[in-house]
């Protein structure tokens, strides 16, 4: 096993401009009921698409497992993003490599989960 299963989350998002549902395989960190990915795009100089999707459209739903959880994506600004960041970068130190290859900061977005 690579070690991804419970950290693989598929997030089912709307085109900020279409509309249109997409689905993105990201790699998450799980705390508590808290979800929370990155928009790294290896290290790319631009955000993600689907940053800008939630961002639009903040109600999303996540895959984790078998379960489908209803979340909002918020995201996550200061030292709290960077403690989060951090974490990530030594789990998965791919994600510091991420980091150096650009001049952007990395957002982080915590997917929580909708009552």
């Amino acid at each position: 096993s690579n070690g991804f299963g419970r950290n693989l989350v598929l997030l089912h998002h709307k085109g900020a401009k279409t509309g249109t549902e997409r689905v993105t395989p990201l790699m998450a960190q799980v705390d508590g009921e808290r979800i929370y990915v990155f928009a790294s795009k290896a290290g790319a100089p631009d955000n993600p698409a689907w940053y800008h999707n939630v961002m639009a459209h903040p109600d999303a739903t996540i895959e984790v497992g078998d379960d489908v959880v209803e979340v909002r994506a918020v995201e996550v600004t200061g030292a709290e993003r960077d403690r989060l960041y951090a974490q990530q970068a030594e789990l998965y130190p791919g994600f510091a490599e991420y980091e150096q290859k650009t001049t952007r900061t990395i957002p982080v977005v915590a997917l929580v989960p909708r009552a």
